[in-house]
């Protein structure tokens, strides 16, 4: 679909109506000419761009590559002295913002061209937006169009792009650049996880989801790098609610009812739940050798749903990404087959090895809840075997988990190896010295193994029939993130398929 485009002018006018321009230095006739491109990565950038200037590695360097490679204007917080210094200047009170709001209007709002399904939550974001995929496939499929486009913390495709995420909520540019390569693709559907710090830097402003999904909360990036306290963690989460069409919430989850509060008096509410009283209300759940049976009774029907996945939580995830689909008036049929062949990348994966007979899950859970849930879960499911955890933490995010994930892993583990995951700019031997001085405290047995691959190895090798692994936090990403690099290595499910033989 081609490309309404604007000129220099229309962008300082857009930024002014909404407060966020601080002054504009620009000669005329740079005001007339028309923004062809959009970006705020230096070699991302192509003649007659506008380039924007954001992150806390950001250098003035970067603007003079840009401008090199053919922009011919920038937006930041601060203005700069770029070599060629004609480039037009935009400076902005708020670059989170306005690079949101450049972003749809340089895309021209193609989001209005899908059926966008935002998921929110401290835990499941990443089940739920694939349990919804799964479904709106099934009832896509069956009319002989396009798949439901994906926008997760596993990975992206929007009909144009399929690649490995790296942020769960990509920035503003690249996103709406997804919403317009899903929309001319014929995708009629996206579904996306919403991140908190997605919402509190403003990378959906201006964006309105179909349907909007409230998981849970609990307390996870508290911390002087994300969220300074709970209540900005959670406010954050509730300005979805202030943009979607259809809001669904966990009526088990804590503070649901604040949520349903911040929901638009013009939206649609719909509950769900394993406790009676909510729209979409989840009983009779019986745990069975690979899947999980459970009945639904919603306000037009009651139907009996097969989970392919193991995991007695992921029925929570299921009664979400059904609600979703109730609102949006996906047949029934579509919701059971999608469940029961529904799979999600580097989500509850199970390997037995054939000879030892040990057992692996692979997971993603790196937070307090999802750890709670997944050990939980495992002892429920399997209460004759021992558990072996692998695990790690990231650099400078979420500083908390050291303690939290220790505690829970010693608890309930036999033994523990602490190992590498996605450090970047901190030390992986520190953040592994951090983590076993909280181990210790529970008694449990550790090693400090900061080679993923060897960590896993020693794992598989100690293990027996009596055992099962957890191995959390990485699934089937298939890069650490190293220094502010992204280094390729093999993923878990790698690993595991490579040491069980």
């Amino acid at each position: 679909m081609n490309q309404c485009k604007y000129v220099l002018e229309q962008y300082i006018i857009l930024l002014e109506e909404q407060g966020l321009i601080r002054y504009v230095r620009s000669e005329e006739e740079a005001l007339k000419q028309e923004v062809g491109y959009l970006s705020y990565d230096s070699k991302d950038m192509k003649p007659g761009g506008m380039f924007i200037c954001k992150g806390a590695h950001f250098l003035p360097a970067y603007l003079d590559e840009a401008v090199e490679r053919g922009a011919f204007c920038y937006v930041s917080e601060e203005e700069y002295e770029p070599l060629k210094k004609d480039a037009a200047a935009i400076i902005v009170n708020d670059i989170r913002k306005s690079m949101a709001l450049l972003a749809n209007r340089f895309y021209n709002e193609a989001w209005r061209r899908l059926n966008l399904i935002g998921i929110t939550g401290t835990k499941g974001k990443s089940t739920v937006t694939y349990y919804v995929k799964y479904i709106l496939d099934h009832y896509l499929a069956a009319m002989g169009k396009p798949p439901c486009a994906v926008l997760s913390g596993i990975d992206v495709d929007d009909g144009v792009i399929l690649e490995e995420s790296h942020l769960t909520t990509p920035e503003a540019v690249m996103l709406h650049r997804h919403f317009k390569n899903a929309a001319d693709s014929g995708r009629e559907y996206l579904t996306m996880e919403v991140s908190s710090q997605a919402l509190k830097y403003d990378r959906t402003a201006g964006v309105n989801f179909t349907a909007g999904c409230y998981l849970n909360v609990g307390e996870d990036h508290i911390s002087p790098i994300e969220h300074s306290d709970f209540d900005d963690y959670f406010e954050s989460k509730l300005k979805l609610f202030k943009q979607c069409d259809i809001a669904c919430i966990n009526f088990d989850a804590d503070h649901a009812q604040e949520v349903c509060d911040a929901v638009d008096p013009q939206s649609r509410i719909i509950t769900f739940g394993t406790n009676e009283g909510s729209d979409i209300y989840g009983h009779r759940i019986v745990s069975k050798e690979g899947g999980i049976d459970f009945e639904v009774r919603t306000p037009s029907f009651t139907h009996e749903f097969s989970l392919g996945m193991t995991g007695l939580f992921n029925v929570e995830n299921a009664l979400a990404a059904i609600s979703i689909c109730y609102g949006l008036n996906i047949p029934v049929k579509s919701m059971y087959e999608g469940l029961l062949t529904a799979r999600v990348p580097g989500r509850m994966e199970l390997f037995t090895g054939e000879r030892s007979g040990t057992l692996v899950i692979v997971d993603y859970a790196h937070n307090r809840m999802s750890f709670d849930r997944l050990f939980r879960s495992t002892i429920k499911e399997y209460p004759n075997r021992r558990i072996t955890a692998v695990f790690g933490c990231p650099g400078k995010k979420a500083l908390a988990r050291r303690s939290e994930l220790s505690e829970i892993a010693g608890r309930y583990s036999a033994k523990i190896y602490i190992t590498e995951e996605d450090a970047g700019e901190e030390d992986v031997m520190a953040i592994c010295g951090e983590i076993a001085s909280h181990v210790r405290k529970t008694g449990c047995r550790y090693e400090i193994e900061p080679d993923r691959g060897e960590a896993i190895r020693k794992a598989i090798e100690e293990a027996d029939e009596n055992t099962v692994i957890l191995l959390t936090g990485k699934g089937r990403e298939t890069r650490q993130k190293r220094g502010v690099l992204y280094i390729d290595c093999p993923s878990d499910v790698e690993y595991v398929l490579q040491y069980l033989k």
